[in-house]
């Protein structure tokens, strides 16, 4: 839990099946809020699974069938929830850069738009031009594209393209942000960019970020679950994970005996 005891997600003996494989075995947890939460393990695991329940992706995928209680603010998603509200507060961004094939400026607008800011009016153009400026410089990418934002966006780096990605899914103001592996795609230089930015946001946003790479769960992350064979090992602050486990398994995945 984060300073203030307050928990954004409370997930309770979650089950999850793909057809017959079980990916997810009696998983409880709880999320704090404005705080950086990351999910380890090695692949297959059962880490992006959990990721994609918090805002129900998985319904996408044919067979699945979820068993458990997850709550988020308190309330039980799966009942009685709006599915496209839920997405609209909680935003996913994911392991590669996936920019529409339009302007910089319209791939930030694109959101605000779906949800009703038309930009018909004078005043409607002014607030989705601002929104789109806030948008991108709470990515950290505003001065870098500010000369380029009616090119298109296929035209940035890796890096760039990422960043655009997150002031896109920031252009519809959630509450929550997903994230999985979103620098396995990068380089270290652009890897870095997106820590730093992750430290920002978590002053502002709840996140939760799937990562392999352990140095960057160690760096960005208040606290890490570390997942195997779809079973919650072990959650607890990452410094405890890290420097403490409790449990033999953690050590080894940590201490690289496997994964």
């Amino acid at each position: 839990m984060n300073e203030n005891g307050s928990a954004k997600f409370e997930v309770s003996d979650l089950e999850l099946w793909y057809g017959q494989t079980q990916a997810l075995k009696k998983v409880s947890m709880k999320v704090a809020a404005r705080a950086i939460t990351a999910l380890i393990g090695p692949s297959g695991c059962g880490k992006s699974t959990f990721l994609r329940v918090l805002d129900r992706m998985n319904d996408l995928i044919e067979g699945v069938r979820i068993e458990g209680l997850v709550l988020y603010d308190g309330s039980d998603i799966f009942k009685g929830a709006d599915v496209i509200d839920l997405r609209k507060r909680i935003g996913m961004v994911f392991q590669k850069p996936n920019p529409f094939p339009m302007s910089v400026y319209e791939n930030v607008a694109y959101g605000p738009r779906v949800h009703g800011l038309r930009a018909r009016t004078a005043s409607e153009r002014r607030a989705l031009d601002e929104l789109v400026e806030k948008s991108l410089v709470d990515a950290a990418l505003f001065d870098e594209v500010k000369d380029r934002l009616h090119k298109s966006a296929l035209g940035l780096s890796g890096g760039q393209q990422q960043r655009l990605c997150i002031a896109r899914v920031l252009a519809v103001e959630p509450d929550v942000l997903l994230m999985d592996e979103p620098t396995s795609a990068l380089d270290p230089i652009s890897t870095a960019k997106i820590e730093a930015l992750l430290d920002e946001l978590k002053k502002r946003y709840t996140i939760v970020i799937v990562t392999h790479n352990m140095q960057q769960a160690g760096r960005v992350s208040d606290s890490t679950a570390f997942f195997l064979h779809g079973e919650l090992v072990e959650y607890a602050p990452t410094r405890e994970i890290f420097f403490n486990p409790k449990d033999q398994r953690t050590e080894n995945y940590i201490s690289g005996r496997f994964g």
